[in-house]
């Protein structure tokens, strides 16, 4: 039976304190500090007595952040320390520190074994509002840099291929994460917007997604048919998988097609191909989770003990899952916009 524990209140009021104080602080000392107290307030939200990982996830998530803290901090140093350096390479270098925060390719090696020792409602704070800050920093270093057009493709890619493989839901949501901010790397490229619009569909869609994994305790791909043992489950986490992975009509191709078209603008086209192809890939591994569960009936089995199996948060569930559904109509609203 889960009781009210103040400390966890506590420290998650911490935590959004921390990302008000970066995004909303106009020096550098303190959009760090914001960004410590950020840190500080998360480690002890990690720990869990359920998972045996939690406290190797929480040394590794310390050390990466810290490290990243401590360059962010020095480059910022460098910069107003010696003046001879050039402005481009400082900003590319402090791109980098947020880069390595927030996980994205090639920076990525901590982010999959430290979600896989997270609780989901923490996988949730860490693909979401923990890249809060860092987008909204890298934003300020409005310049368009080749470090960031390489970082943006290596995540689509990586993020893409490197969940293929994987048997874990809380990796192939993790690589996910890692294609999602690719696609947000080069919204922020063409308008904050669109970066930020894609940043609230992808909440809401992670959102609902984790919820029902965390509900059918789902943790591995072998147990989807097992899990999902309700046809209008099957159907909730299916149409919310599709709309992650980009599929019309439902709203998250709505961000994608809006990024599509200002790239177009921007003749971007090679980009754009190798964007598309690697959402393709993304869309298959999105796919085969529903494919197992609905080619297994798990009511017709003898041996199952729990038919009736009974949901938690079902109906909020249901109204996450109707967002993707009835906003159908922004379609036509978007094409006449044009």
């Amino acid at each position: 039976m889960s009781t009210f524990n103040p400390s966890k209140s506590l420290f998650l009021m911490m935590l959004i304190l921390g990302t008000m104080i970066s995004i909303s602080s106009n020096s550098w000392p303190a959009t760090w500090m914001g960004l410590e107290i950020n840190l500080l307030a998360f480690i002890p939200l990690m720990s869990s007595k359920d998972n045996m990982m939690s406290t190797e996830a929480a040394m590794k998530y310390f050390i990466i952040q810290a490290m990243a803290s401590s360059m962010l901090l020095t480059f910022v140093m460098l910069d107003n320390i010696l003046i001879m350096l050039n402005k481009n390479m400082i900003n590319s270098a402090i791109s980098i520190t947020l880069f390595l925060k927030m996980g994205a390719a090639p920076f990525h090696m901590w982010f999959p074994s430290v979600m896989e020792g997270l609780s989901w409602l923490n996988c949730f704070i860490l693909m979401t509002w923990q890249k809060l800050a860092p987008f909204i920093i890298l934003s300020y270093l409005s310049y368009y840099q080749p470090m960031m057009l390489f970082v943006m493709i290596s995540s689509i890619i990586i993020g893409s291929i490197g969940g293929l493989n994987q048997t874990s839901t809380r990796k192939i949501m993790t690589y996910s994460s890692i294609n999602h901010i690719g696609w947000m790397m080069l919204g922020l490229m063409m308008s904050e917007d669109l970066w930020q619009l894609y940043f609230i569909i992808y909440t809401i869609l992670s959102a609902s997604i984790l919820m029902i994994f965390h509900n059918t305790s789902s943790h591995h791909h072998n147990q989807m048919p097992f899990s999902w043992n309700s046809s209008m489950m099957k159907f909730f986490t299916s149409i919310n998988l599709m709309s992650l992975g980009g599929l019309p009509p439902f709203l998250g191709f709505l961000p994608k097609w809006m990024i599509i078209q200002n790239s177009c603008y921007n003749e971007m086209m090679f980009t754009i191909l190798i964007m598309i192809l690697c959402s393709l890939i993304t869309l298959f591994y999105y796919l085969r989770l529903m494919m197992s569960s609905f080619l297994i009936n798990v009511n017709q089995l003898k041996w199952n003990q729990q038919p009736n199996q009974k949901f938690h948060n079902i109906k909020l569930i249901a109204l996450m899952t109707s967002i993707s559904v009835f906003s159908l109509p922004l379609y036509p609203m978007m094409f006449f916009s044009i």
